[in-house]
């Protein structure tokens, strides 16, 4: 049955005796009822009003944990949950309810702490250690005239190992996230926000594994066109210029450019497809590669 469906109600099939607190009422009848029905409405009917007569007392369970970042609507519905689970597995023999249900509420609800609250997720024991180093820097830092504790005394005082501390310390800072768009603590005089100060990807680096990639393919190439991409791309000739000094139309001189950056691309990108004869080409050519580019001459 929904949770949401759950509300307290008055005129039960049963009379609310109340218990320990005033929202502890009497259900035995019903749990027994539960135990004795088979599956159907009846039963259906019988849970519903046993969980409506404890729902109070869910409500009252979750309570404490208000000021935790969650609304009380979300909180009374992890606890309706949690009773919901409770009532399920409850064996009437092993005695009363009420202290069966109320660690199984109050762990469904520190469940959803751990599993949805956290901006940045760490493992269930970093958790652990980050609730036993916050309650020990507390202890610590209200004793009179204590120090800031440091991460010795708070390992000889949990019986932690020092790394550990330090993992509950990190973790500290993993409950909530700061905006990038908050101002730096620093620099809040001239506006700057913490996103400001993100560094960016250095372009450099990808010219270096670009110039990495097709360096084999530019060795493979015949003498003309790495005298072309060399005039071109390093000493910024134009077509015309290159043109006269290699005795060819400047027609010629912007096809070949074409030609020879769409194979390097090519082979690049797509190694596996290289023609071998292409490779041969290149190399019976490699002799004149260590002349000056500028002082090739192709009719």
């Amino acid at each position: 049955m929904p949770t949401e469906a759950i509300a307290p109600t008055a005129g039960s099939a049963h009379e609310v005796v109340r218990g320990h607190h005033p929202d502890s009422p009497d259900t035995a009848v019903g749990f027994l009822r539960l135990v004795t029905l088979p599956d159907g409405p009846e039963r259906d009917r019988v849970r519903e009003e046993v969980l409506r007569a404890w729902l109070p007392m869910a409500y009252r369970i979750a309570q404490p944990f208000r000021n935790k970042g969650e609304s009380v609507e979300d909180l009374r519905q992890v606890a309706a949950e949690g009773l919901v689970k409770a009532v399920r597995r409850f064996d009437p023999a092993r005695g009363p309810f009420e202290p069966f249900a109320i660690p199984a509420i109050r762990g469904e609800l520190r469940r959803h702490f751990r599993a949805r609250t956290w901006d940045v997720r760490v493992p269930r024991r970093v958790q652990d250690l980050r609730n036993k180093v916050r309650a020990a820097w507390v202890e610590l830092a209200n004793a009179p005239g204590s120090p800031r504790p440091t991460v010795e005394q708070l390992a000889r005082h949990t019986g932690l190992a020092e790394d550990e501390v330090q993992e509950g310390v990190a973790a500290l800072e993993s409950y909530s996230a700061l905006s990038l768009d908050a101002s730096n603590a620093e620099t809040d005089a001239d506006g700057t926000s913490l996103a400001d100060l993100l560094g960016e990807p250095d372009r450099g680096f990808q010219l270096v594994v670009d110039r990495e990639s097709v360096k084999e393919a530019v060795r493979r190439l015949p003498s003309r066109e790495r005298a072309i991409l060399y005039l071109r791309y390093f000493e910024d000739w134009s077509q015309n210029r290159m043109a006269e000094r290699l005795g060819i139309s400047q027609m010629h001189v912007s096809r070949l450019l074409s030609q020879t950056c769409a194979r390097l691309r090519d082979e690049t990108l797509h190694p596996e497809e290289r023609d071998p004869t292409a490779s041969r080409a290149g190399q019976g050519g490699s002799s004149t590669t260590r002349r000056s580019p500028a002082a090739v001459r192709t009719s």
